[in-house]
């Protein structure tokens, strides 16, 4: 429950003697939310705060520019070797693994919804596709929908996708995706689950609240809602992550992508944190490139070497970085 979510937080928090944590690792922003508004008085000893998610930075960078960040911050999120990787084909294969665990349906044929397209929409648009599924996509980004429509989804409102769409993925990081209405709109038998961030995403509470709707409970995680018309929608995790709620999330190999950024973010907090004013931070490129040299050789990946003429022609080091910072890979 929400209450034994904060409740966990908490314990994170008390520490033996009364000391409190010297560093922050956070995943979401909750964390660091928390302590700023509920345990100012632990800010003083930590060094500053590793932020793991889409949705946590957002918070940070929120925080800075209203003077609110109370400690130094690394957006780690925004790595290529997190955000490309983990968001993008993590989300590609453990998407799939939720919903078939949880409702063994099949996917080949149906017409699948995609709200968002960021780099978790990306990856859970192309599981879907991969597996058969049409795939329509919502957006609210100019940017990201003409990608979408160029990767050859259709690019569609959730008001047009509700009556049609057989499986409902949100992944936006957003509230109020998939609201009331919609989910009145559905099919018979729609799938709805969200893999971009808490509970918001999906109006649920609107689902309980309603006495006219009967809930069932099929298995843990997995429950039907049923209209008085007998419509049924099959709602997964309860709105929360359905990769972790219905299944057990990304991969490790692609996780270890994550969480090196992580320990590099705080090894460096750690030694250097005083340095630090207290903004959002991001790590450097060659970190970021040496986080994914680590992984190359368990893929058998054998790297080309520049040469010194070539390294001259581009006006590059050897041994990097390659890229300008403001390079979109």
């Amino acid at each position: 429950t929400e209450k034994e979510y904060w409740w966990c937080l908490e314990q994170t928090l008390e520490w033996p003697e009364g000391q409190g944590p010297n560093l922050l690792l956070d995943d979401g922003g909750d964390l660091t939310g928390y302590v700023h508004e509920k345990r100012p008085d632990l800010l003083k000893e930590v060094n500053g705060v590793s932020e793991e998610t889409t949705t946590g930075v957002h918070r940070l960078k929120q925080m800075d520019r209203q003077g609110l960040l109370k400690i130094p911050a690394f957006n780690v999120n925004d790595s290529v070797t997190k955000s490309k990787f983990d968001n993008l084909y993590g989300c590609r294969e453990s998407l799939i693994d939720g919903i078939k665990r949880a409702t063994d349906v099949m996917i080949a044929g149906k017409i699948a919804v995609v709200a968002g397209y960021g780099d978790v929409g990306k990856g859970s648009a192309q599981s879907l596709r991969g597996q058969g599924a049409r795939v329509l996509v919502t957006e609210i980004d100019p940017i990201c929908a003409l990608q979408a429509s160029m990767e050859g989804y259709q690019v569609v409102t959730m008001e047009d996708a509700a009556p049609v769409g057989d499986i409902f993925v949100t992944t936006t990081g957003c509230a109020d995706i998939i609201c009331r209405e919609h989910m009145d709109a559905m099919k018979d038998q729609a799938v709805v689950c969200n893999i971009g961030h808490f509970d918001i995403e999906i109006d649920v509470a609107s689902l309980n609240d309603d006495s006219s709707l009967k809930k069932i409970n099929v298995k843990p995680q997995v429950d039907q809602y049923v209209w008085p018309d007998g419509k049924r929608m099959i709602l997964l995790a309860e709105g929360r992550l359905v990769n972790l709620g219905c299944a057990t999330g990304h991969p490790a190999f692609v996780m270890s992508n994550s969480f090196t950024n992580q320990v590099m973010a705080q090894i460096d907090l750690w030694a250097n944190g005083s340095k630090y004013e207290n903004k959002v931070y991001v790590l450097p490129k060659l970190l970021d490139e040496k986080v994914a040299r680590f992984h190359l050789d368990k893929l058998g990946v054998k790297l080309t070497r520049l040469s010194e003429k070539q390294a001259k022609y581009l006006d590059i080091p050897i041994e990097g970085p390659y890229k300008p910072d403001e390079y979109r890979y």
